[in-house]
């Protein structure tokens, strides 16, 4: 077994592999897998194996079912101040190990440093607004139309909540979703990614340190997602199901859920325009542009995927982000000096050369890279594309990497028409010096977030989510994030 060696370079806390990789975590605590087996947990930058974490079995989730049902009744009439409390830790101590969390997502996701940092202060800042909303769940009170009764709404948690995650945000997206469920009062199983399960695991111990009490957050990895996804679903104990990832999972586990009448939340894939227009800042653009769609190296759900510039501005803005995205640094996510890290296997390395050869044989040219790596490590060359067909398979399929392709519009309600021929909608950025024009086409655009003049749309504070196949309900938000995990009581009462 080749283990892969860290790097030493740079001063700062160095992850515990072992102890990320001890057991799954169970009623508050670390335990082997009834399976015996393991998952081995590969480094993106250099191939090596990092670890080897539980694989879990049916019978081990069911006894995280028990563990969370044990704990649903104790901890959903912890007073809210309490929980609040505890999750206002969670944030403080994943602040004070940001350097470790971030050195760790590096490692098993291959992210540059950068982008790990700035995963870490994401993913904390859910714990700190939930700890602030779990004291502000209130009721409603009114008199019926008719006058014969009061109306009292009471807003309960939903019960045990099945999370499960993906690999390429391992702490923000398992934080979006375990803060709100526990500031609801719901107890959880996290299932995070099998390639990037370890951030997963580190923040268990976090959350044990923080005051989380045994069962609350159980956590298990398996290679055999189906049938123990599936388990735990026909639980009747079980009543929410939170996933993000892939429309084609998330049809899958719609229909499970179905047989059950289970609650879903479901953030899926997505295929976003991001359109300049001919009066945009041009160097704003290219700023949001690289954050957009170098965010993570592209591997993310609301990466500008498709690029349409309006003819006037198309040729300037080809060659600005030509000359970005070729300067870039590529090397081993732990590198402080790398800029775009490797993809997370090689599969989507192979994904991803596919689009461009595709691309290229229907008349895209190559502005830079566009050639696969021959070293060792999931890397592929950051890419720009110009005169990107609409039939090009990338202009319909989630590229998630480090491609920009670039077609050209003429009119606005080309553009709009262009951005709206998806089946996706999550979201989608606009920029625009007529604020007239940017909200226009912002109200036009069929996507649950629009960056206006932004290349960052993300907040915890706003309701992340997205409409036709990018999805179900919101996460995050003044109070979106946290409904999804209650339930609403009517109460009628006379006096």
């Amino acid at each position: 077994m080749t283990v892969a060696q860290p790097d030493l370079h740079h001063d700062r806390q160095f992850p515990d592999i072992q102890a990320a990789s001890r057991g799954l975590y169970i009623d508050g605590g670390w335990v082997s897998s009834q399976s015996g087996k393991t998952i081995e947990v590969i480094d993106p930058s250099t191939e090596a194996i990092l670890a080897a974490v539980p694989d879990a079995t049916i019978e081990d989730a069911a006894a995280a079912v028990e563990s969370a049902a044990r704990a649903a009744v104790s901890w959903r009439e912890t007073a809210p101040r309490k929980r609040s409390e505890i999750l206002r830790r969670c944030f403080e101590l994943m602040i004070e190990r940001a350097e470790m969390l971030a050195t760790l997502i590096s490692m098993e996701n291959g992210k540059a440093l950068r982008d790990a940092r700035g995963e870490v202060a994401y993913a904390a800042e859910f714990f700190r607004w939930n700890a602030e909303e779990a004291v502000r769940i209130t009721g409603e009170y009114g008199v019926a139309p008719s006058g014969s009764n009061r109306i009292i709404v009471d807003y309960q948690p939903i019960g045990i909540c099945l999370l499960i995650t993906p690999w390429n945000f391992p702490a923000a997206m398992a934080t979006r979703k375990i803060a709100p469920a526990l500031a609801a009062g719901c107890p959880v199983i996290l299932k995070p990614a099998s390639e990037t399960p370890l951030t997963a695991y580190a923040l268990a111990s976090i959350y044990e340190e923080a005051g989380v009490p045994p069962g609350v957050v159980n956590v298990l990895t398996t290679s055999n997602p189906g049938p123990v996804t599936a388990a735990i679903l026909a639980d009747p104990r079980v009543r929410k199901l939170s996933f993000t990832g892939s429309t084609g999972v998330g049809r899958t586990l719609l229909a499970e859920a179905a047989k059950h009448v289970i609650s879903c939340s479901m953030e899926l894939g997505g295929n976003a325009p991001f359109i300049v227009f001919d009066d945009a800042d041009l160097e704003a653009a290219l700023d949001g542009a690289m954050i957009a769609k170098m965010r993570n190296a592209g591997e993310a759900c609301t990466a500008a995927n498709r690029i349409y510039v309006q003819s006037g501005i198309h040729d300037a803005f080809a060659e600005g982000l030509t000359r970005r995205m070729a300067a870039l640094n590529v090397g081993a996510g732990t590198d402080a000096l790398t800029e775009c890290g490797p993809m997370i296997t090689r599969k989507a390395v192979e994904k991803i050369g596919r689009l461009v050869d595709d691309a290229k044989t229907r008349g895209a040219k190559v502005l830079c890279g566009g050639e696969l790596s021959k070293d060792p490590g999931f890397f592929y060359p950051p890419t720009v594309l110009s005169d990107v067909p609409a039939d090009a398979d990338m202009a319909h399929e989630e590229i998630f990497g480090p491609v920009a392709p670039i077609s050209r519009f003429q009119s606005e309600e080309e553009a709009i028409e262009l951005a709206n021929n998806t089946e996706y909608g999550l979201a989608a950025y606009v920029y625009t010096r007529d604020l007239a024009r940017g909200l226009r086409v912002s109200s036009k655009i069929e996507a649950g977030m629009i960056a206006l003049n932004r290349g960052l749309v993300s907040d915890p504070a706003a309701p992340f989510g997205g409409v036709k196949q990018s999805g179900l309900g919101r996460e995050g938000g003044q109070h979106h994030g946290i409904a999804e995990f209650m339930e609403a009581k009517y109460i009628a009462t006379s006096f």
